[in-house]
């Protein structure tokens, strides 16, 4: 079976198993549904850049030939599910990066990373996650989405707690990096992290190396947002770690329950792997 078939099915099971899941489940995805001036604030590029719905649940970020934009959270957090909703630069999105990710804004700083390489019309999008732990990072891996992330909407998500860190396309798990006595020192679990999301030029390194450069001709870039979901554990200051989020009450929050992937998210993971590595 094509991986494009193959999606369908899997799309068709989950829409399935979430309905049954929305009428007997007490623990809703939807608490930390929030609008972009709730939760977040502008980083750069100005009022004129960054254009908000009517509603304020949705919002669209530029990059101009002198700047590109971006926006952080106003909290951060330590431990919690993460998640937006992206629509990607379509056509020649060349050199062009969108990313949403979270960083400690420390020192040896700790950050989880979801980059989104532009492209030539046509070609597969490469989505290259990144982890980094104390300062440490380079362990860059890449996958082809197996959509076209212009054409509509699709979900990204971290999920994070003490047990795993799992990146999430859609329903599908992606990567995990499980907290075992081999990669516990370099599991982040100490640091609260503010959520970010920026649009940039990247055209020295993003599209074949960098030897496709920005079209400017198609300039401005835009890359849209909506559905912002920050549940998680709010650190309030003092502490390291901070003892908010680490206290018996979160350790019991639904989140942090999912300690590790069912069954079901272990196959696409296996499936993501052949589809994605294409």
């Amino acid at each position: 079976m094509a991986c494009s078939q193959q999606v369908a099915v899997w799309t068709l099971l989950v829409t399935i198993a979430t309905l049954l899941a929305s009428i007997s489940a007490k623990s809703s995805t939807t608490l930390g549904l929030t609008t972009f001036d709730e939760s977040f604030k502008i980083r750069y590029g100005g009022e004129n850049q960054i254009l908000r719905s009517k509603d304020g649940r949705a919002v669209s970020l530029s990059m101009t030939k002198r700047t590109g934009s971006g926006f952080e959270s106003k909290d951060k957090y330590l431990f919690g599910q993460l998640s937006m909703k992206l629509k990607l630069v379509p056509g020649d999105s060349s050199g062009v990066v969108v990313c949403f990710y979270s960083h400690s804004m420390t020192e040896d700083h700790d950050e989880f990373d979801f980059e989104f390489l532009g492209n030539k019309s046509g070609e597969p999008v490469i989505l290259q996650t990144n982890i980094y732990a104390d300062g440490n990072g380079g362990r860059e891996e890449r996958i082809f989405l197996w959509f076209d992330p212009a054409e509509k909407f699709h979900t990204y998500t971290i999920l994070w707690n003490h047990n795993q860190v799992v990146f999430y396309v859609d329903s599908f798990p992606i990567r995990v990096l499980r907290n075992t006595p081999q990669s516990q020192h370099f599991f982040p679990k100490v640091k609260p992290m503010y959520v970010f999301s920026s649009i940039w030029n990247g055209d020295d390194w993003a599209t074949r190396g960098g030897l496709d450069k920005v079209n400017w001709t198609n300039a401005p870039f835009f890359a849209h947002y909506k559905d912002f979901k920050m549940n998680g554990c709010v650190y309030n200051g003092g502490g390291d770690p901070a003892p908010d989020c680490v206290s018996p009450f979160y350790s019991e929050t639904w989140w942090s329950r999912h300690d590790e992937l069912n069954d079901v998210e272990l196959r696409k993971l296996e499936w993501t792997g052949t589809c994605g590595m294409q």
